[in-house]
């Protein structure tokens, strides 16, 4: 008798439809995925990231498709995503679904992903270089200081963009200021969802 493999399980925190508040895809509807657990531990982190509930990828593919109906953009975000053995297989399951798969990722962790995921690194205590090279956009964490170590492994053509931590209006100015000195590659990414009350 032929029975067919469980798939994966992924250990989540929560699943909501909302829309990206931060970076080059600000405004847009999509379904964010927050999977539990993070490898590093940032004393500025203001996400909850803890363990909730545990599915399977199948029953996660489904979840998508009751919040998000046909909206075509997920976002697999944490904590940490890639920290989790079971996610290139959840991205492949919603891409064979028809989603758009955006990743935020702290860049620590190499994962080969499909050349059609979308990639933003927030770099943090430390990147692999290759996640750096793979990056579609960059977003540093703006909290008195610009975080520059980073910078020299990413691609001169990568937009950067520069989040004030918490929405906290020092460190707007910082990022206010060092985006106009450096107009080239530095953009200002403001966390609009804070500002307007959603998720």
């Amino acid at each position: 008798m032929n029975r067919t493999a469980p798939t994966p399980t992924i250990h989540l925190t929560e699943i909501f439809y909302t829309l990206q508040g931060e970076g080059t895809w600000a405004g847009t509807p999509a379904v964010f995925i927050r999977l539990a657990g993070c490898n590093l531990a940032c004393d500025f982190c203001d996400t909850d990231y803890a363990l909730r509930s545990s599915a399977s990828v199948d029953e996660m593919v489904a979840r998508v498709d009751e919040l998000g109906g046909a909206c075509p953009m997920v976002v697999l975000t944490g904590g940490e995503p890639l920290a989790q053995s079971a996610t290139p297989a959840l991205v492949d399951a919603l891409r064979a679904a028809g989603r758009r798969v955006h990743i935020e990722s702290n860049g620590t962790i190499f994962v080969e992903l499909p050349h059609d995921v979308w990639l933003c690194v927030s770099p943090k205590e430390r990147v692999d270089p290759r996640m750096a090279r793979r990056a579609d956009e960059v977003k540093l964490i703006v909290d008195r200081r610009v975080p520059e170590e980073h910078l020299a492994l990413f691609p001169e053509h990568s937009t950067i963009f520069l989040q004030p931590e918490g929405n906290k209006p020092n460190n707007v100015a910082l990022a206010v200021e060092y985006a106009r000195a450096h107009p080239a590659r530095f953009r200002l990414s403001l966390q609009t969802h804070k500002f307007i009350g959603i998720p």
